[in-house]
């Protein structure tokens, strides 16, 4: 029989203090575990009904919901109602307090940068609500009337339930135009409705949109595209024959019945409200509207600099350009008197749309990270902007593709600016490789890989995403003067880097224009002198610029301001990582980060391990992608 050994009061001691100990980790455990369950809880379900909520989004979001816990839902297009935006500012305030009782550093570390990117977009959003009616659904240049039938024309339909959502989202068009009326008409009461020569414009794209003519013909591209989409379902044995004639009758039944009229009413409602006493005048002209200002500055571009700030920024940077294209000049007088774009043009030897993206793809390799190997890369079909739409669309955009699917990508071009050459090039750049699919997909890739949290899906940086677009479309100039010097064109190479200096001096003037409008109140006149001592006179000119900024505030600071941004984190990383420092470990970080705010970026690269080298692509990678020219 073994004897116990009668244990010593230093082993009893040790043996308390291993005790103690243990209740400690276990209580620091489940104090963690709470923090990390409730906060797994709260977006998960916050994630799914939002998704649920709003089909149109979820649609665009998800390829497949059921994996994302979403089984059962109904195809409602949200509508806007006073009463709703009280409900959902009572969920926020709701949503934010729970929150605010988690603490991050219970959180693992994705979660925790996810915190602090929900509370503050939240934090802003409750804020923003006290300006409610400075907000505009129905913008001349973006707002839903020609947007949502782009976002119609591309419902993707992958499975038979697909088609039977957009028919039931198409039914329901008139009751959310019903809705932006209304919102317009309380905006009318609270003294802040669009003036009289915007309203024109959205009516004049109510009657131009969709027309009874195009239905007739067959023509229209919500027929169209309709009837393409199905086909494909067809063939893939998704649907038989008969169900596929009557979809497409239901689907003009509901272009004639709902739809145009919706746009009738619309374009009714609106005649009603307009007041030609409202001058044209941008948001300081308004109550407190150089405070929204502020506020919609950081909720677009996701940075938190002070107006007087960007202001500053914007000047000195203004300075930089007209300097650096005074030094070209210098070299080359002739580039002040005469135009190269044609000449760049003739001698560019990418003509075609795929051997752009192709080149794009080659050069860019030196300096941007690649796709995972083991994943199939993404195809890219280039499409024509309808002619319906060609008068109210941008030069070009790109749809970003499901989370989950990230394998078709569609990039528009509006044919009416009728890009070649150089423009063609870098637009392709801006929309494509290196910049919205190329960030879209890698950035969705990597997060999906890492299981990072679906809420941040639900979150919108805009600077983050059109100041990357920015500043690699200037990058793909600097590969543009290479080629003309591969061609031996050393003065049209000179001439791509004073069209990209040009480009970057309008884009800084246009963003300061926008803070002398909206922040300080500059009439048409003031700007117009601005503009003068520019060398830009013309009248018609300078009023469609002074409209454009006046309707769409913040939107140039969206690109440029976040252009600064990107550069300024650069060279935070530059002087951090010191030798570390690449290119190609700069553009990791950020693509890998998703989009975020300028603020929580640079948090985010002081706490970043040292940089890891990326190996180079093969040549044969990135020329191996698929492409569609429509």
């Amino acid at each position: 029989m073994k004897t116990r050994t009668r244990p010593t009061f230093r082993q009893f001691s040790l043996a308390g203090t291993f005790l103690l100990a243990f209740v400690g980790i276990t209580v620091f455990l489940f104090t963690y575990r709470k923090d990390q369950q409730q906060f797994d809880n709260i977006t998960s379900q916050l994630f799914r009904s939002e998704m649920s909520g709003n089909v149109l989004s979820m649609h665009y979001t998800l390829a497949n919901p059921e994996e994302f816990g979403i089984y059962n839902y109904d195809a409602v297009l949200p509508t806007y109602s006073a009463e709703g935006r009280l409900k959902n500012q009572a969920k926020t305030e709701n949503l934010l307090s729970l929150l605010h009782s988690i603490s991050p550093s219970k959180l693992n570390d994705s979660d925790s940068y996810t915190h602090s990117l929900l509370v503050s977009a939240l934090e802003n959003s409750l804020t923003m609500n006290s300006y409610l009616y400075y907000d505009e659904p129905l913008s001349p240049s973006s707002g839903m009337q020609s947007q949502l039938p782009i976002l119609l024309a591309e419902y993707t339909f992958r499975s038979k339930q697909d088609v039977e959502d957009y028919l039931e989202l198409l039914d329901q068009t008139d009751e959310y135009f019903a809705s932006l009326l209304v919102f317009e008409q309380e905006k009318a009461e609270a003294g802040l409705l669009m003036p009289a020569v915007s309203l024109e414009k959205v009516r004049e794209q109510c009657h131009t949109i969709l027309t009874i003519e195009s239905l007739d013909a067959g023509s229209h591209f919500l027929q169209t595209t309709f009837k393409e989409r199905l086909s494909a379902l067809y063939e893939q044995g998704r649907i038989t024959q008969e169900e596929a004639v009557y979809y497409v009758s239901q689907n003009d039944r509901l272009l004639r019945t709902v739809l145009t009229p919706a746009y009738e009413a619309l374009s009714d409602g609106l005649f009603l409200l307009c007041d030609d006493s409202i001058k044209v005048a941008g948001l300081s002209s308004k109550p407190k509207g150089a405070d929204y200002y502020q506020l919609l500055v950081y909720s677009e571009t996701g940075s938190s600099r002070s107006v007087a700030d960007i202001k500053n920024m914007l000047t000195q940077k203004f300075d930089e350009e007209y300097q650096i294209i005074a030094e070209i000049i210098a070299q080359n007088p002739a580039l002040a008197v005469n135009s190269y774009k044609d000449a760049i043009t003739d001698a560019f030897p990418c003509q075609s749309i795929t051997h752009m993206l192709t080149d794009l793809q080659l050069r860019m390799q030196e300096d941007f990270p690649s796709f995972d190997s083991n994943e199939v890369l993404p195809n890219v079909t280039v499409k024509s902007v309808s002619e319906n739409l060609q008068d109210y669309c941008a030069p070009a955009y790109y749809l970003t593709p499901p989370l989950d699917n990230t394998l078709e990508n569609v990039i528009y071009i509006n044919e009416k600016n009728s890009p070649t050459g150089l423009e063609l090039y870098t637009t392709l750049a801006h929309e494509g490789y290196p910049g919205h699919l190329y960030q879209t997909v890698y950035s969705n890739r990597a997060m999906h890989a890492r299981e990072d949290n679906y809420v941040r899906q639900l979150l919108w940086h805009g600077g983050y995403l059109e100041g990357w677009a920015l500043y690699v479309e200037f990058i793909s100039y600097d590969y543009a003067s290479h080629i003309m010097t591969e061609q031996e064109e050393s003065e049209l190479a000179l001439a791509v880097q004073l069209e990209k200096h040009n480009r970057s001096l309008q884009l800084c003037l246009y963003s300061l224009l926008d803070i002398l409008i909206h922040y300080e109140n500059a009439s048409c006149d003031q700007i117009a002198q601005i503009l003068s001592s520019l060398g830009i006179t013309n009248a018609s000119t300078v009023s469609t610029i002074y409209e454009y900024i006046v309707e769409e505030p913040a939107n140039y600071l969206k690109y440029y301001l976040g252009y600064l941004e990107v550069l300024s984190l650069r060279q935070e990383a530059i002087e951090y990582w010191g030798e570390g420092y690449s290119n190609m470990e700069f553009h990791t970080f950020y693509l890998e980060s998703g989009p975020s705010d300028f603020t929580a970026l640079s948090n985010r690269l002081y706490n970043t391990a040292a940089p890891r080298t990326q190996t180079r692509l093969e040549l044969s990678y990135y020329s191996s992608y698929l492409l569609h020219s429509n």
